[in-house]
């Protein structure tokens, strides 16, 4: 069996309370948010500076550390209240700031100096000698960059110091540009993915357009499987965790501040069984290995820790296969539950249960009630509060989903 202490860190996105609350009870280690500015998911929910220190206080309550990221490209107009936000980060508890900037390391270093400084993935940090000129620099870690391979990581791991904690992506979604520095989206709409606002435009689909033959267009194939030239898969390293552990990463980071809550608890919970049976040198069980697909996804690949992923150029669709129901606020030891709705369903209708440490128990909608006990078709209202009965005992943020296929 594996020494518990080798078992990598796993890191999960919080794009907002709900979020939150989820990554942890599903059993991250830790969480990665951002305040409302100089983060790379400006459409994310995010963290007011009332809100942060209560987020901090439920991350730790639960012994789960909070990383900050920091980690834009800011302009000069942005550096005055650069100071300010990173004592708001520090005076908030938080445990770590994640930074691409040099200039931005810099001041987080004098402004927080509680804070470790984790170097982000826009950094680009692709060998073992940039890993170590940020370690003299004060970094406590390095996100390393999505585009290494296992052998390139080994070797990284093999000439930096010890201390120097190294991170890497292993799920969620990919940037067609090196490291996520892209240009593309501000020059088509103006949004800066440098600075948190990126607009997506490799997933669009392109055709060629000749100057003086308005409204005719030719498509553009890269070879003969389609058109989207720049969309590329999402990655999945969930069936290869035990390489990862090897390869002496310190933290294994999920992708998805701007996706949903649903997203956060159920990919979270799929990678801590999986993970924690991996470090134990045993096989996952398969049902937390398939959970992976049943949350909105494009086609999976196992990114570069292999060689090159290639692409999906048929469609820059979602695979959408499941939809949350409700969310449990409470149940007692006999199943009786509260629930809060997300998305209609009917009495009848065949459920699936599922929650922190729960596995997935498929039911059909029995016992609809509202909260005064009177029996319901379908509970209706988004957000409201009706009570049914589960097939088992759950903790509360258990999930109710149904199968409805979204995809196209």
């Amino acid at each position: 069996m594996a020494d518990k202490l080798q078992k990598p860190e796993l890191l999960a996105p919080a794009g907002d309370m709900e979020r939150l609350r989820m990554a942890v009870l599903y059993g991250a280690d830790a969480v990665y948010l951002a305040g409302t500015s100089f983060g790379m998911r400006s459409f994310a929910g995010n963290f007011t500076d009332e809100e942060l220190p209560d987020a901090v206080r439920f991350a730790h309550d639960h012994g789960v550390r909070v990383h900050c990221t920091v980690n834009t490209l800011p302009r000069n107009g942005e550096l005055e209240q650069l100071p300010a936000h990173l004592e708001q980060m520090e005076a908030a508890g938080v445990d770590a700031l994640i930074c691409a900037d040099l200039g931005v390391f810099d001041l987080a270093g004098k402004y927080a100096p509680h804070c470790q400084r984790h170097v982000s993935t826009q950094a680009g940090v692709t060998n073992y000698a940039a890993a170590r000129s940020w370690y003299d620099l004060g970094a406590s870690r390095v996100i390393l960059a999505r585009e290494l391979s296992l052998e390139e990581i080994r070797e990284i791991r093999a000439k930096t110091p010890p201390e120097l904690e190294l991170e890497a992506f292993v799920h969620g979604a990919m940037c067609v540009s090196f490291s996520g520095r892209c240009l593309l989206s501000n020059y088509m709409t103006g949004r800066d993915s440098n600075r948190g606002a990126c607009a997506q435009p490799c997933r669009y689909q392109y055709a060629l357009v000749e100057e003086k033959r308005p409204g005719e267009y030719w498509p553009v194939f890269e070879d003969e499987k389609g058109t989207y030239i720049m969309n590329s898969r999402d990655m999945c390293m969930i069936d290869h965790l035990d390489d990862l552990v090897d390869a002496g990463l310190s933290s294994l980071k999920i992708e998805g501040r701007a996706k949903s809550a649903y997203y956060a608890a159920i990919v979270t919970g799929a990678y801590r069984h999986c993970l924690n049976a991996a470090a134990a040198g045993v096989p996952a069980d398969p049902v937390w290995r398939n959970e992976v697909e049943h949350v909105s996804h494009r086609h999976y690949c196992p990114g570069f820790y292999y060689g090159e992923p290639g692409q999906y150029y048929e469609n820059s669709r979602y695979i959408r296969q499941w939809q949350v129901a409700a969310v449990v606020t409470a149940c007692d030891e006999a199943g009786n539950a509260i629930l809060s709705l997300r998305n209609k369903f009917h009495l009848g209708d065949q459920l699936e249960l599922v929650g922190p440490d729960v596995k997935p128990i498929s039911f059909a909608a029995e016992e609809i009630r509202d909260l005064d006990g009177l029996p319901l078709e379908e509970p209706r209202n988004p957000q409201m509060l009706f009570q049914m009965k589960l097939p088992c005992a759950v903790p509360a943020y258990s999930l109710i989903r149904k199968s409805v296929n979204l995809s196209a």
